[in-house]
């Protein structure tokens, strides 16, 4: 997308036009998709509550991503998530903050997730998951220059910003695991919730998000892991999304791995055990569309911290386990 024509003014304008068709688009519904990351293996209870537990241990995760940077109004997400296993009794608990920001917009989402595992053999995990969110949406309409381009003025429908508008959601996951494999299965917003309506102007609705994860450990030699994993996205209304990554570790402590987002990115990733448990890792997205070749687009950026209160095993720390 290039503005050979257009002065920096409009098309900061057309931008900010652009981040409020992510809500609002023609008279019909937007299919609204979740909150993207190239690093989520490294993040899934945001995906599936069914992780909630997983690691054994209290893990704890934050992750900033900066999307099409340069692109005035592009996304641009925080999310800070922790979870462990509580007792004995194969139940495992989390909580989550995600905030996004398009544009004028944001929306902010206050998780709980709840899991209970069965052993399906002596290394085998099957863990059920439900998530329960509280979703507030901000729309500051007022940040828009509606002079531009309207010779009759701002537009009236748009004068009154929408604030923090309250709404509650549900969502459900299955995941099973061992020391190699994982595999999950989940939808983390049932609820196709519309956030804004009336007669004369748009909707905005919320749709279920499909997902299907799995990955799996190859042993290369005793410093070299291998794990190839696969994300799969299908919304109503949107392309399906296909990530394919691979990454190797060396040594218990260095990641590197790049990742393909099908017809959308391509992706290179590298993670580092600053200390037992404490992970961090760093993700670039270079568009493989049009958008990626434009000179308000500088491609895409994630940070990750992730920390696992060490685990011993016979008073031994316990190799991480690597998803």
């Amino acid at each position: 997308m290039v503005f050979p024509k257009y002065n920096k003014r409009y098309c900061r304008y057309l931008l900010a036009c652009l981040a409020i068709s992510f809500f609002f688009l023609g008279d019909g519904l937007f299919a609204q998709q979740d909150a993207q990351y190239t690093q989520y293996m490294y993040n899934m209870p945001s995906i599936n509550p069914g992780y909630a537990g997983s690691k054994e241990s209290l893990s704890i995760t934050a992750l900033y991503r900066s999307q099409w940077a340069g692109l005035k109004g592009a996304p641009k997400t925080q999310t800070l998530n922790l979870h462990t296993p509580i007792g004995y009794r194969g139940v495992g608990l989390g909580v989550g903050v995600l905030n996004e920001q398009i544009g004028p917009t944001s929306e902010t989402y206050l998780d709980v997730d709840f899991s209970y595992t069965i052993f399906t053999s002596r290394e085998g995990r099957l863990a059920f998951g439900l998530k329960g969110s509280a979703h507030l949406l901000d729309i500051q309409f007022s940040k828009l220059d509606q002079d531009i381009g309207n010779s009759n003025g701002p537009d009236p429908l748009l004068q009154q910003d929408i604030d923090n508008k309250f709404s509650p959601n549900i969502g459900a996951g299955v995941y099973y695991y061992n020391e190699k494999f994982y595999m999950g299965i989940s939808v983390p917003r049932i609820l196709e919730t519309t956030h804004f309506s009336s007669s004369n102007i748009s909707t905005a609705s919320e749709r279920m998000n499909l997902y299907l994860t799995s990955g799996y450990v190859f042993d290369l030699n005793r410093d070299l892991k291998f794990k190839p994993a696969l994300l799969t996205k299908v919304v109503r209304g949107a392309p399906l999304q296909v990530d394919l990554s691979a990454n190797f570790l060396l040594d218990e402590k260095f990641i590197l791995g790049a990742a393909y987002r099908w017809s959308a990115a391509v992706s290179g990733m590298l993670g580092f055990y600053i200390d037992d448990g404490l992970l961090l890792g760093l993700a670039y997205d270079r568009e493989t569309t049009d958008l990626g070749g434009t000179q308000f687009n500088s491609g895409s950026f994630e940070v990750l911290l992730r920390y696992d209160f060490t685990q011993r095993r016979n008073g031994r720390i316990r190799s991480p386990r690597f998803f």
